[in-house]
């Protein structure tokens, strides 16, 4: 009987010891939390202060139509007729402008259409360094297609390729 009660003192002894181990975490893991609140409550402040001084440094938002205006406001109050198609070329700046132009002519023959809708159309076929040369052009500065090709030629000339010559038929090798 001594014995049993022996062993159930060692075990309240031992039970005990945990739960004061555990009040140790317990209270280690409170610190810590309120130490992790405090530097996330400052963080927000930060970014709440970053956050008005961007909006304060911000200009107001500038409607999509007053930054496109390289082409003539003529051009831009035209709709575009219903039976346009969608183009699948795409112009980004690195590629040929002759055979953009190109292509881009042969899917023009589908829709036909004026002045206006080649150069709404061409507009549209633009990306990436294209585009941003577009939007940069002085407002109202296109006012025909030809002048806008001519543009386009003059802008991107250095990635035209180049013209084959008779002697570059010297270089074939047949095997």
């Amino acid at each position: 009987m001594i014995r049993k009660h022996h062993s159930q003192a060692e075990t309240i002894r031992a039970l005990q010891a945990e739960v004061a181990a555990s009040r140790v975490e317990i209270a280690a893991s409170q610190a810590d939390n309120e130490e992790l609140r405090r530097a996330n409550e400052e963080l927000r402040r930060d970014l709440q202060q970053v956050e008005e001084y961007a909006v304060d440094e911000r200009a107001p938002p500038v409607p999509l139509r007053a930054r496109i205006m390289s082409l003539s406001q003529a051009i831009m109050d035209t709709t575009l007729p219903t039976t346009s198609l969608c183009l699948k070329v795409t112009f980004t700046g690195v590629e040929d402008p002759e055979a953009h132009l190109t292509a881009f002519h042969t899917q023009m023959m589908l829709t036909g259409g004026s002045n206006v809708v080649y150069n709404k159309l061409l507009m549209s076929t633009s990306a990436g360094a294209a585009l941003e040369w577009f939007v940069s052009l002085p407002d109202g500065h296109i006012t025909t297609f030809d002048q806008f090709a001519t543009l386009f030629r003059e802008q991107y000339f250095v990635n035209k390729d180049p013209t084959r010559l008779s002697y570059d038929v010297f270089n074939i090798k047949q095997y």
